[in-house]
């Protein structure tokens, strides 16, 4: 154990933590130079082409510091690479208790930002050793000396202690790699407690060999053929394969304590594994590592096929990504305009959009997915009290006693001149400001707390929008509020459209009635009766507007003749299109739904 190094490098998203890590792997030839390519540790196709890492990925290199007498010694160093997005803090979290040391890493062309922050924070409760170092510094827009000094003083240590390297030329990862090695402690044995227990940090699934867990062995040591079960689904089974990741798996006799790598468990069931599990023996009492919690979804959408001979397919693919990824919930539903789908839960936006990706990328699936929504906590007027996740399911104005709703406490780190855009904006979505902290470098922190509803109604690419892209944003739950708000219908020929319903603001449910009537106005198409498209929320309708009927000119064939002749043809169509009209139904096109969500997203 004496020369095993675990540690994981964190940072804000797109601050050049994965190319570090190739840059790591090329200086200790863990992976051939005919074998390399960027992002090398990002195996999915999505993760690539947005540059960003979803799925966290351990390596294990090993590395032999040249610069000391006598023959060199080999060190095993376990590396994580973790996620940046806020979404995925809870798996970053379960990542760092798994290691002992971590990797501060800062783009030293932007300094530190707000998900640097939060980060931190999480390794530093965890008192874990903390390396700071620069990223960039070969860029031409580089603040070296600046961004060490913001640094030194966040941590406070001094300006000479913080390394600088680049991931393009591999600069300073030499030296880097000698300080994990020096700085990082080696795992410490566990005293008394014998029995194996193993960490569960990620997993993935095989087709073959069902599901792979990503494990630290905190006590004892497994072998292949050992039973084994997880602590908190208490699930058994046999390990069908135990190894280690070069990065590639690479199966060994066994796993010892301090070691990171990867159990085959033969399991095929979803919702067995989870990320924060703790693995044990099948026989025996052994007690679970604290800290599990099940994922709690914060964003939900109703996902539907376009087709609905596809919901099986639907479903299949949503099972088979639950076997991945165990913060994705969903259940059955049914729209009577989109026929059978799911209410899904996500950990953020983010989220949602890499999982409705995955789904038209790797299952070939065309989808509908509704505004996405929040939860809240309703208490009618007779004294029953619900939780509500679906907007059309939100109760009818009159009926309500009280709402709540979750709130969240965001960290905004801006430049100084778009602090005063910031400010309208932060009014515009219902935030209060609670401190703010002006940088050396010309930023700005502010530290805010405001509704989820608000956060999630287009606030980050509003921000991005307003500062060229320059803040960073960060957030974390805190508890819920009152909230004043209602409920909001589209009627489609005076028939309400749940796919169309959204939970507003009370102050801004005029303004939202009318974008929507608006936008559904302009794409939907013409009919054979005169249709109304009205919002209605209060108890009222807020706004209206009509759609003009097709009409076929009766009178074009007369050519003479009394006035009365056409006046009778013309009351006879009048008389026709009040009878289709009394029975007539507005079918919606799939198209008019995709044209309505992606408006809602911009």
């Amino acid at each position: 154990m004496q020369n095993i190094r675990n540690f994981s490098i964190i940072a804000h998203i797109d601050h050049g933590k994965s190319t570090l890590a190739d840059r790591m792997l090329e200086v200790t030839h863990t992976i051939e130079a005919r074998k390399m390519k960027d992002q090398v540790l990002d195996r999915m196709d999505l993760e690539r082409e947005r540059g960003i890492t979803i799925k966290m990925q351990p390596v294990r290199m090993c590395y032999a510091p040249s610069n000391g007498p006598g023959p060199a010694k080999e060190y095993i160093l376990n590396l994580i690479d973790t996620p940046g997005h806020i979404d995925f803090s809870y798996e970053v979290s379960r990542a760092l208790k798994a290691v002992e040391g971590v990797v501060l890493l800062v783009d030293s062309t932007q300094g530190v930002q707000a998900q640097t922050l939060t980060t931190l924070t999480m390794a530093q409760e965890l008192n874990l050793v903390i390396i700071p170092v620069l990223s960039k510094v070969d860029a031409p827009l580089s603040r070296v000396d600046e961004v060490k000094i913001e640094l030194a003083e966040l941590l406070g240590v001094d300006v000479d202690d913080i390394f600088e390297t680049s991931g393009k030329t591999g600069q300073g990862v030499p030296e880097l790699l000698e300080a994990i090695i020096k700085k990082i402690p080696a795992p410490q044995a566990q005293g008394g407690v014998q029995t194996f227990r193993g960490l569960v940090f990620d997993f993935q699934y095989c087709n073959h060999r069902g599901v792979i867990v990503y494990v630290r062995v905190m006590n004892g040591s497994i072998k292949k053929g050992d039973s084994l079960k997880f602590g908190a689904s208490k699930k058994t089974f046999q390990a069908l394969e135990v190894g280690v990741f070069m990065p590639d798996e690479f199966p060994t006799d066994k796993l010892s304590e301090g070691e990171i790598g990867y159990i085959v468990t033969g399991v095929k069931e979803p919702g067995v594994a989870g990320v924060g599990d703790t693995v044990m023996p099948a026989s025996g009492t052994g007690v679970p590592l604290s800290g599990y919690r099940k994922p709690s979804p914060v964003v939900w959408a109703s996902v539907y096929p376009e087709s609905q001979d596809d919901f099986l397919l639907l479903k299949q693919a949503l099972l088979r990504l639950l076997l991945s990824d165990s913060s994705l919930s969903f259940e059955e539903e049914t729209s009577g305009m989109l026929g059978r789908g799911f209410r899904c839960g996500f950990l953020g936006m983010l989220h949602l959009e890499i999982i409705t990706e995955r789904l038209r990328r790797e299952f070939n699936l065309d989808l509908v997915v509704t505004l996405p929504s929040i939860t809240y906590f309703v208490e009618l007027a007779n004294g029953t009290k619900e939780t509500v996740y679906s907007p059309h399911k939100f109760p009818e104005y009159g009926s309500i006693k009280k709402v709540e709703e979750p709130w969240a406490e965001v960290t905004l780190i801006s430049p100084n001149e778009y602090v005063g855009g910031v400010m309208q904006l932060l009014y515009e979505h219902e935030a209060e400001s609670k401190a703010t902290e002006t940088f050396g470098d010309g930023r700005t922190k502010l530290v805010l707390e405001m509704p989820l509803r608000e956060l999630m109604r287009g606030f980050f690419d509003k921000i991005k929008s307003i500062t060229s892209g320059y803040a960073s944003i960060s957030y974390e739950f805190i508890d819920t509020r009152s909230a004043d708000v209602c409920r909001l219908d589209i009627l489609v020929a005076e028939e309400i459209v749940p796919a169309f319903t959204r939970v507003v603001s009370r102050r801004r449910v005029e303004e939202e009635a009318e974008e929507m009537v608006e936008q559904l106005h302009k794409v939907m198409p013409r009919q054979m009766f005169v249709s109304k498209i009205q919002g209605v929320a209060l108890g009222r309708i807020i706004s209206s507007k009509t759609i003009q009927a097709f009409r076929k000119d009766v009178t074009a064939k007369l050519y003479g003749g009394d006035i009365t002749r056409k006046m009778k043809l013309l009351e006879k169509q009048k008389k026709g299109k009040k009878k289709m009209k009394s029975r007539g139904k507005v079918n919606i096109p799939h198209e008019v739904f995709l044209q309505m969500m992606r408006g809602g997203e911009k």
